[in-house]
C-alpha cells in the first residue's frame, strides 16, 4: 500500500482551510494541517519562530510537495486609524508566514522535480474599503506567486493564488447574519445570486494542487461568483 501524498495547509482547522483539508482526503491526499486550534500542528503562525517550529514537525515526516498558504487574518480599518499593530499582524501572517513555508517545502519539491503551491489572496487584492493592510498583503501574496511560478517552473514546481468573494464561513454569518438587509444587498451584488461556500474554494484549490495541473502557473483564480468581472483586469 502507498503512502499518501501529503499537503500542508496553514490555518486548516476551520472555514475554507477546513473545506479544502477534507476535499485533500476525498482526493487521496493527507492534510498536515498547522493552525492555533484544531487536533492538527498547533501553533502561532503569527510568530516566526513558532511557525519554524511548526514547519520542523510537518516535514519531519518526510518531503511535502503540495503547500496550501491559507491561515490569514483581515484587521479591518479605515486608511487614517489603521495601526501600526494592525498593519504588522496583517503582514506577518498574511505575507510572511507564506514566505517562509514555501522556503521551507522548497527543498523537498525540487528533489522530488514535482510541487504545487495554492496561495489564498482576496478579491480584497483589487480594492476595498476598510482593508489597507488586508488589500496590500493580499495583492503582495498575488506578486509573489507570480515571482515563484517564474523562478520556479523549471522544477517541476506551480504556484497559483485563489481570490475568494464573499464566502459563507462562521465569521461571515456573525458579520452578515441571513437574512438581514445588508447581507441580502451583499448577495443581490454577485452575479450569480448566492455566496459562496468553502466547498467553492476548496474545489478550486483542488484544481490547481492536481499533478494534470502543471501547464497552469501564476495566475489568480477568482472564486467570487462573477464579482471581479469589470474590475479584474484581463
Amino acid at each position: 500500500m502507498t503512502t499518501p501524498e501529503r499537503v500542508l495547509i496553514t490555518g486548516g482547522a476551520s472555514g475554507i482551510g477546513a473545506a479544502t483539508a477534507a476535499r485533500c482526503r476525498a482526493e487521496g491526499w493527507e492534510p498536515v494541517i498547522i493552525d492555533r486550534v484544531g487536533n492538527g500542528i498547533r501553533a502561532d503562525l503569527s510568530s516566526p519562530d513558532d511557525t519554524a517550529r511548526a514547519l520542523a514537525e510537518a516535514l519531519a515526516g518526510g518531503p511535502i510537495t503540495r503547500l496550501v498558504n491559507n491561515v490569514g487574518v483581515v484587521v479591518p480599518n479605515d486608511a487614517e486609524h489603521q495601526t501600526l499593530a494592525e498593519f504588522d499582524l496583517a503582514l506577518s501572517l498574511n505575507l510572511r508566514c507564506a514566505f517562509q513555508c514555501m522556503q521551507a517545502l522548497l527543498p523537498g519539491m525540487k528533489a522530488a522535480g514535482f510541487g504545487r503551491i495554492v496561495n489564498m489572496s482576496s478579491r480584497a487584492a483589487l480594492g476595498k474599503e476598510l482593508r489597507t493592510a488586508y488589500s496590500a498583503t493580499k495583492a503582495g501574496l498575488i506578486g509573489m506567486t507570480r515571482v515563484w511560478a517564474l523562478e520556479l517552473g523549471a522544477h517541476g514546481i506551480t504556484a497559483n493564488a485563489i481570490g475568494p468573494g464573499p464566502i459563507r464561513t462562521e465569521l461571515f454569518d456573525k458579520a452578515n447574519p441571513p437574512g438581514a438587509p445588508r447581507t441580502q444587498a451583499i448577495i443581490d451584488a454577485v452575479p450569480v445570486k448566492r455566496v459562496g461556500t468553502p466547498e467553492d474554494v476548496a474545489h478550486a484549490a483542488a484544481f490547481l494542487l492536481d499533478a494534470r495541473s502543471g501547464f497552469v502557473t501564476g495566475q489568480v483564480l477568482y472564486v467570487c461568483g462573477g464579482m471581479t468581472v469589470g474590475v479584474a483586469g484581463v
